[in-house]
């Protein structure tokens, strides 16, 4: 589903433990971290699609997580020119999400990333949280960065954290700390 702008509706996900840690996590066979997200379908609610996806990409479910945010609105990013498939119609040239902050209020053992038949991620790991903004591709930073300020303060009331003051290119957390799917 694609919008008369080009923008295809998306949710984002932004999970929290206790600590304030995010769960970060990789796409398979990639070495590409991001945030758990995913399209909007038909006639399908924004929250309807949160928990859909939330249960796809990392198996929790409705009763795992309490969801503590939205962002106000839609936050929306543009492809980069080669990945934009202009022989698809319509044609995609971004997304437009709205950024859901959770908390994990199960056991963190029921983060399971093979839930559907077509997994998208292969590890995980908690990461403080300004952390994916030196982590995340370029051309989804600025709506990382925008879901992570507008929430923050719903995650932290007594004073967030400070974002850093430029997260430039970083590396992914140690190897020896990844959660690999079960």
């Amino acid at each position: 589903m694609i919008d008369a702008q080009g923008f295809r509706p998306n949710v984002g996900i932004i999970l929290a433990n206790d600590a304030g840690e995010l769960l970060w996590a990789r796409r398979i066979g990639q070495n590409a971290w991001q945030f758990p997200q995913g399209g909007i379908q038909r006639d399908e609610s924004p929250e309807a699609a949160l928990y859909r996806e939330l249960h796809e990409e990392v198996g929790l479910r409705p009763a795992d997580v309490a969801v503590l945010g939205a962002t106000r609105g839609w936050l929306r990013y543009r492809l980069p020119p080669h990945l934009i498939r202009r022989r698809q119609r319509p044609t995609c040239i971004g997304q437009k999400q709205v950024w859901f902050l959770l908390r994990l209020v199960a056991d963190e053992a029921r983060v399971q990333l093979d839930a559907c038949a077509d997994p998208e991620f292969d590890a995980w790991n908690w990461v403080s949280y300004w952390h994916p903004l030196s982590q995340i591709v370029a051309f989804k930073r600025d709506v990382y960065q925008k879901a992570l300020e507008e929430l923050a303060p719903v995650l932290f009331p007594q004073g967030a954290p400070r974002p850093p003051a430029d997260p430039g290119p970083g590396q992914p957390p140690a190897v020896d700390a990844i959660r690999p799917g079960s």
